[in-house]
């Protein structure tokens, strides 16, 4: 395990992501954490604000724990806010919120009263994965990232139809009419936006009743809810959204029968086996095979979600469609080929200028 010690590179690197979401001198930064946080990430936000000349506070709530339903994990709705009316208000009236929860406010419900502001303030917030900062400094987003994903939002957004294929037996059709696509890469400038470090994938959040189809997860395939590379082939049937089978040998396949059957609160609630979210990864400093060089508490796993041309499947709560469940798979996947409307965007697991 790498020491989590204060590290020059990682501190240069915290500095030049808020320099990048245009700090300035006199903004007022809040670096929020939680009991659980890693430390360090902690201590290099504050720091970073400070050398920016920012005027920076620290806000450390307690962590959560629910101690009666499954273990919650890669879930991005951190709930250590509580709904805390003066916490939120704190947080609304910053310039910016270095968000350093161990889950994110990505899908917390909190987030929207914060993104609106307070006291003429509109913030925007940066989610530090918590991931190892040498991760973070590997994957800092340079100037070419944000205009890749622009461009494929865009695609993504005048697309009509996604459908996802692979020599491994993947034949996925996704309907992106009234769905809510969007794409991070890793800074944000405009008040009023989220993001988080690293970035770098478009996604899309389908209406209900959008994916039929099947999905292999096929060997080195990935369950990042697990951290875990697929060793023996999972296929899912997936009707009107939801997964109506899980077949396979192995504990992979029983792992996830396992898991995603411990969310339903009883015999008719199926919300953790519909779709969350598709879409690909764009970023080409992230890599596949990173996981395999960390132990399980050391990363969060973003850089397998972002890795160029991977294609990005997710279950669980999904608010375009009006379905709500903590239980979440983020399972990104090699050598898929993905298509919008017809053109090729990744093509066998290789993104398509």
């Amino acid at each position: 395990m790498l020491q989590e010690k204060l590290e020059p590179a990682w501190l240069d690197a915290f500095e030049t992501l808020l320099r990048r979401c245009a700090v300035q001198p006199g903004d007022t930064v809040a670096v929020l954490g939680e009991s659980q946080s890693r430390p360090v990430l902690l201590e290099l936000a504050r720091l970073a604000a400070a050398r920016v000349g920012a005027r920076v506070f620290s806000l450390v709530l307690p962590s959560v724990f629910e101690s009666k339903q499954p273990v919650a994990r890669s879930t991005g709705a951190s709930c250590a806010i509580q709904n805390i009316a003066p916490v939120v208000n704190a947080l609304a009236g910053c310039t910016l919120v270095l968000d350093c929860t161990v889950e994110g406010l990505m899908h917390a419900p909190e987030l929207p009263a914060i993104l609106q502001g307070a006291g003429g303030t509109q913030p925007r917030v940066v989610y530090v994965s918590n991931e190892h900062p040498e991760a973070l400094a590997r994957l800092l987003p340079d100037e070419a990232l944000e205009p890749l994903v622009k461009a494929h939002v865009k695609r993504l957004r005048a697309a009509t139809a996604m459908r996802v294929t692979s020599a491994a037996g993947t034949d996925l059709s996704i309907s992106l009419r009234g769905a809510t696509a969007g794409g991070n890469w890793g800074t944000t400038t405009r008040p009023g936006t989220m993001t988080h470090w690293p970035g770098g994938l478009a996604l899309a959040f389908p209406a209900a009743g959008s994916v039929n189809g099947t999905l292999v997860l096929a060997e080195g395939d990935v369950n990042l809810t697990f951290k875990r590379y697929i060793e023996r082939p999972v296929a899912l049937t997936i009707e009107n959204d939801y997964i109506t089978r899980i077949e396979g040998s192995g504990v992979d396949a029983e792992l996830m029968r396992s898991y995603i059957a411990a969310w339903a609160r009883d015999d008719t609630d199926r919300e953790a086996y519909a779709v969350s979210h598709v879409g690909y990864g764009l970023n080409p400093a992230a890599r596949w095979d990173s996981m395999a060089l960390y132990d399980k508490r050391d990363f969060n796993g973003t850089e397998l979600r972002a890795f160029a041309g991977n294609f990005l499947y997710s279950t669980g709560a999904n608010e375009v469609a009006g379905r709500y469940t903590a239980g979440h798979f983020d399972l990104p996947m090699r050598q898929c080929t993905v298509q919008l409307d017809g053109a090729t965007v990744v093509d066998a697991g290789r993104v398509v200028a």
